[in-house]
């Protein structure tokens, strides 16, 4: 069988007969909500061995179909941080001893997990900075760098995050996304990282476990968030537990490979069928990618685990969870109740890519649709994927029609009563999966239009790396060329879009931009909790004000190639007595004219004042 070893194993010291090549989890923390864990021990022919644990009364072993797992629950309900012996017993004889480290807990408070104050930005790693050359490689692991290779590797790493957190701070944004950093063994397009191929160590490429722990401080100190891209619904083939399963259905298996169908709204639908429900959840999401079956009691207690060892561990402050409806819903409920238990205000949002309010919304919490049918998925978050729709079409249709242009922004906000928690979803352009929204829309005026909408609206504003400096990308070309480098992050780069200087004049004009609006965002209250009033949409100019007791924001979305004049009066309820006028964009103050001229294909937006 082949010898699996991770540096995490520094803890343990054998005897002479070590058998033990895996514990899992590493290592556990005192005076948790979680007092019991699942320890898995993994080496050859662990079953014949008695677990003996001295100092923790009521150990409960389970032995499973592959001889070479032991799972051992243990009550860490009165232990004390320090070292557990582990004894492992064969004939009266201890065969095997390893000290399993019990931390204390780090006391430091922690930030509040992201909310509609944010705004988050996603990177891919690989794609972002190479802070550290001499780790492009490692021997560990298979692929090797290839920067000429847009599916290659690249060498971005942690280190050039956290040596570029200034950009971020300097641009505006409070939260940042990094698509997974765990271990990918593929041999071939593993940057991507979503094909994990060990889940409690951090890809040697981008750095170590404690590197990423220093991400999450360096965020910190700058009063910034991290969000962890979290991944339930699969691992990578090359996964050690994937080459030698505890049990059969540790992953779903087919006589022959059966790929999911992608139908997540199955869920909602009355009407399902039981073999098209089976193929969503227990097809494979592509044949890299084993798919986990979250119903196994011992998967879920992984799971679990895993996902609060990272948190306590790296101190980060909330998950994106990748495609979240491919899961057995009924699990997940229990995974994210264990997180929420442990952490309560921890927030954990669900990728869900479905084009219609009515299914996506049954995804969150308190959903009143998911009640109809008795469902709950006690999910905090989800991404509003219909806005994304309306943001990458309405600017490129210039018409007044029923259907089209500001029509499209206006149809989607009237759903917003499908939602229980409204101002708790991401809302975003696009993605690592998208086109890139300068290919949508290649005009700045247009860029500028996009982003007005998208930190004006209800709801926590995600956008994708470099589009803030004019970045560009089709997914019809191939994911490589949405996920291209960022100018300036690699030590031969011959132009540094990081650096003021080293901006082309088309860099500065989109940072600019997006730095004035992204850090004035950041100052308005009704913006990030505030109501929302809307107008219907006339002759493709919609008008719409986000409001509180204390401040009120007009946004007006001239969709049009001509000047248009907007007689206030029938705008009298959302101005609500307020005369004086601040425009963000422009920097102007005035007093409110009886009609506003709103120029072409602009948006405006305007703090009201008595």
């Amino acid at each position: 069988m082949k010898k699996i070893f991770s540096v995490y194993f520094l803890i343990l010291s054998y005897c002479s007969y070590a058998q033990i090549e895996r514990v899992e989890p590493p290592f556990w923390w005192e005076g948790m909500e979680k007092s019991s864990i699942q320890l898995m021990l993994y080496g050859d022919n662990l079953t014949v061995y008695q677990v003996v644990v001295p100092s923790v009364k009521g150990v409960q072993v389970h032995r499973v179909d592959n001889p070479n797992y032991l799972f051992v629950d243990l009550d860490l309900s009165q232990q004390q941080a320090g070292e557990l012996t582990i004894n492992l017993i064969k004939e009266g004889q201890v065969q095997t001893s390893l000290n399993y480290e019990i931390k204390s807990r780090d006391k430091q408070p922690k930030l509040k997990s992201f909310n509609a104050s944010d705004v988050i930005y996603l990177l891919i790693p690989d794609r972002f900075a190479n802070g550290v050359p001499s780790n492009d490689a490692h021997s560990s692991v298979i692929e090797q760098p290839n920067r000429a290779d847009k599916d290659g590797r690249h060498g971005g790493d942690i280190k050039g995050i956290i040596e570029h957190l200034d950009y971020l701070e300097e641009l505006g944004v409070t939260a940042l996304w990094s698509t997974p950093m765990c271990e990918d063994n593929d041999p071939k397009v593993s940057y991507h990282t979503y094909a994990q191929s060990d889940v409690y160590r951090i890809d040697p490429r981008f750095g170590t476990n404690e590197d990423y722990r220093a991400l999450a401080d360096a965020l910190h100190q700058r009063k910034m968030k991290l969000i962890m891209d979290y991944v339930t619904n699969h691992w990578g083939t090359e996964h050690w537990i994937i080459k030698d399963l505890p049990t059969p259905d540790w992953i779903h298996q087919f006589d022959n490979y059966t790929n999911t169908n992608h139908r997540k709204e199955i869920h909602s639908d009355p009407y399902a069928s039981n073999s098209d429900r089976k193929e969503l959840l227990q097809g494979w999401f592509v044949p890299t990618m084993a798919d986990l079956n979250q119903t196994n009691p011992y998967v879920l207690t992984y799971l679990i685990q895993n996902a609060i060892w990272w948190i306590e561990f790296a101190r980060i402050d909330g998950f994106r969870v990748d495609t979240f409806p491919y899961n057995n819903p009924k699990p997940m409920i229990t995974w994210v109740e264990a997180i929420r238990k442990e952490y309560p205000n921890f927030n954990i949002v669900g990728e869900g890519w479905m084009h219609n309010s009515i299914h996506l919304s049954y995804w969150q919490e308190k959903s009143p649709i998911a009640a109809i049918q008795g469902f709950d998925s006690k999910l905090p978050s989800v991404m509003d994927f219909t806005l994304n729709d309306a943001l990458v079409k309405m600017f490129s249709e210039k018409n007044s029609y029923w259907e089209h242009g500001t029509t499209r922004l206006y149809k989607n906000l009237q759903n917003d009563f499908l939602y229980s928690d409204i101002n708790n979803v991401i809302i975003f352009a696009e993605n690592h999966d998208t086109n890139r929204i300068n290919d949508y829309y290649p005009d700045f005026k247009n860029y500028k239009q996009m982003l007005s909408v998208l930190m004006t609206l209800r709801g926590i504003p995600q956008i994708y790396y470099g589009s803030e400096i004019g970045m560009t990308g089709k997914k019809d070309v191939g994911d490589g060329d949405i996920r291209r480098d960022f100018p300036g992050g690699w030590p031969t780069d011959t132009q540094n879009a990081f650096n003021k200087k080293g901006r082309t004049p088309k860099q500065a004009q989109y940072f600019n931009f997006s730095k004035k609006l992204i850090q004035w965002r950041k100052t308005n209250s009704a913006i990030h909790f505030g109501k929302t009033l809307h107008y219907t949409p006339r002759e493709d100019v919609y008008v719409y004000f986000r409001y509180t007791d204390d401040e009120r924001v007009m946004v007006v979305v001239n969709n049009n190639s001509r000047d248009m004049p907007l007689p206030l009066s029938q705008y009298s309820q959302g101005i609500a007595g307020n005369t004086h006028a601040f425009e963000i964009g422009t920097g102007s103050s005035f007093a409110l004219p009886t009609v506003l001229e709103v120029p072409a294909e602009t948006t405006l937006i305007i703090e009201l004042s008595l």
